[in-house]
């Protein structure tokens, strides 16, 4: 559902504007894998093998919060050298939202992992969608709502109440206000949980977390560099400054089609991750995790598939003035598939305590993504980032691949994980070449899902 505010900007911002949006929730993204420093795998994790779990839950909550404040107050004393680095004095506001909008989903992380570990998902589910209608309820109001208002320019109440608030020149100022509302109504719906604080706070825990938890800080935020960095390095590389916030604005509309994976990603994470922790002790641990991959993988090339062969119509999920930008689609899609199988392939250094590994690997898609960026974008623009962050997600995968058959093996069937996203390529590029008519794409994912029917009969019912 909040993906869907989508539209509504592409339809209603200039290309530039909607740069300044992608820009900036591009490094929010990287200071909150800052903030949270993979607490809430640890979280996960402890709970499982600690006896006290209100222990763990309180270490927890007390560690993020005195983190949280620190980083808003040290926000708050260089907020303006910060502003000057960004090239944000203009608009430091916006930046002392995001300080604001980080701090409040900083300290519901654990409240939300909570919820997951414990298997309440009506309750996790209700209150994701509260934000998420609190925010798409305001984004309604601010950018069509009272931008109409403030148009029609009636005299009457209404307008004079909209107008003493309501600038319709700075329409992103309110994407950015209605997200520090809902995080900031989420965060006092999850107040009851801070009960746990009672709990108190254990020194020593704490202490075995962090020397669990700091190879995973590493490993989300080098995880997060292929996700944020090319939107952050485009505007600085790009071989036309002028345009280059509209160059931004482009790759990231037509990033969002491809975010199509990464939502059927994160639906994944929430239950994988408490799943593949509970799986770990039974003996078929490893089939299971096989099976699963291989489903994922599946499940993954068919969406890829589908959203490729129906791209004449999800096309209109974005402004026209976008749609030139859509060659990056499916580059970007299968970038994402590749981000889920690491996520998979992941599992074996987290159920081993070997997550220094996962650091190495993390830092080495973040180094091929850096030089990658750094290389294709003066080359080849937009395309060129769309292509960084392929290879920073396949290289990783081929390093956890080889490093996990020798400390967890897995008998993943390789050739099939190979297989399906291949043929879906081909599938696509067959489609593409001779420019098949929509009642064409239909049949060749019918096609395409017989094939798979028929590779996997002999295994479906078990």
């Amino acid at each position: 559902m909040n993906y869907l505010l989508v539209p509504l900007y592409t339809y209603t911002l200039p290309a530039a504007e909607y740069g300044t949006v992608t820009e900036l929730y591009a490094y929010v993204a990287v200071i909150f894998a800052f903030l949270t420093y993979g607490m809430e795998t640890t979280f996960f994790r402890f709970a499982e093998t600690e006896g006290n779990k209100e222990k763990v839950y309180g270490t927890s909550l007390i560690s993020l919060f005195g983190s949280s404040l620190i980083f808003i107050v040290l926000f708050f004393v260089f907020r303006e050298k910060i502003a000057e680095s960004m090239g944000y004095v203009q608009h430091i506001n916006y930046l002392i939202w995001f300080a604001f909008i980080l701090f409040f989903d900083a300290l519901t992380s654990i409240p939300f992992a909570g919820l997951r570990q414990e298997g309440k998902a009506v309750r996790f589910a209700s209150l994701k969608l509260i934000n998420i209608g609190v925010n798409i309820g305001l984004n309604l109001f601010f950018i069509l709502y009272c931008t109409r208002v403030v148009n029609n320019n009636d005299g009457g109440f209404m307008f004079r109440f909209v107008n003493s608030f309501f600038n319709p020149n700075q329409l992103i100022a309110y994407i950015f206000i209605s997200n520090l509302i809902a995080s900031g109504i989420t965060l006092l719906l999850m107040l009851p949980t801070y009960r746990f604080l009672r709990a108190g706070f254990d020194f020593d825990l704490w202490k075995r977390m962090l020397r669990y938890t700091w190879p995973i800080l590493v490993v989300s935020i080098a995880g997060i560099i292929p996700v944020s960095i090319d939107k952050i390095l485009l505007p600085y590389l790009s071989s036309d400054p002028e345009t280059a916030m509209s160059s931004l604005g482009i790759y990231g509309a037509n990033a969002k089609i491809a975010v199509i994976m990464v939502l059927f990603i994160q639906t994944f994470r929430y239950a994988a991750d408490p799943f593949f922790f509970g799986e770990a002790s039974n003996k078929d641990a490893q089939k299971t995790y096989a099976l699963v991959m291989k489903w994922f993988v599946i499940a993954g090339s068919f969406i890829f598939l589908g959203t490729l062969l129906f791209l004449d119509v999800i096309k209109y999920f974005i402004g026209s003035s976008y749609r030139s930008g859509l060659g990056v689609v499916p580059i970007l899609l299968m970038a994402n598939l590749m981000l889920g199988i690491y996520y998979n392939l992941s599992f074996w250094y987290k159920l081993t305590d070997k997550t220094i590994y996962g650091a190495w690997f993390s830092l080495a898609g973040a180094v091929v993504s850096i030089v990658a960026n750094i290389i294709l974008i003066p080359l080849w623009g937009i395309y060129g980032a769309a292509w960084a962050v392929f290879f920073s997600y396949l290289f990783p995968n081929l390093l956890s691949y080889y490093f996990g058959r020798k400390y967890f093996p897995i008998p993943y069937e390789i050739m099939k994980i190979i297989f399906y996203p291949l043929a879906a390529v081909v599938f696509y590029l067959f489609s593409k070449t001779f420019e098949t008519a929509i009642y064409w794409n239909v049949l060749l994912f019918g096609l395409y899902f017989l094939m798979m029917f028929i590779l996997e009969r002999p295994k479906a019912k078990q």
